[in-house]
């Protein structure tokens, strides 16, 4: 079972800073590229950053360049993305991805159910 499941989505406010995390109770963690997209009603998903097997190399979309940090941690077979300064367009669905089948392209073949980011005032 390789299903990622996404936590630490949430109601925040304009400014603010957010850590999602990711977990996929697989032995193939550590071994798999992992990404995390977001997606809102109406529009197509959004790729976000991605991070190879070993953390050794990580890609961002320009997007969130700078403000969003990808990382993972293969011991507990954890993957998070930190956001700072939220705005009210991050108010999105967050979808963590596992086992890349490109990374060029940003396909992936697990999906998790996503977690849901509101950033209001």
């Amino acid at each position: 079972q390789v299903q990622p499941v996404e936590s630490g989505g949430g109601s925040v406010q304009p400014g603010d800073s957010l850590t999602l995390s990711c977990t996929t109770p697989s032995h193939t963690f550590s071994t798999a590229a992992m990404a995390w997209f977001r997606q809102v009603p109406g529009k197509e998903r959004e790729f976000l950053a991605q991070i190879s097997h070993n953390g050794a190399v990580t890609e961002y979309a320009n997007t969130v360049k700078g403000r969003c940090t990808i990382s993972r941690d293969n011991a507990k077979n954890m993957l998070y993305l930190q956001m700072n300064r939220v705005q009210p367009e991050d108010t999105a669905v967050y979808l963590c991805a596992a086992s890349a089948t490109s990374w060029q392209n940003h396909q992936y073949s697990y999906w998790g159910q996503g977690t849901q980011v509101t950033v209001s005032s």
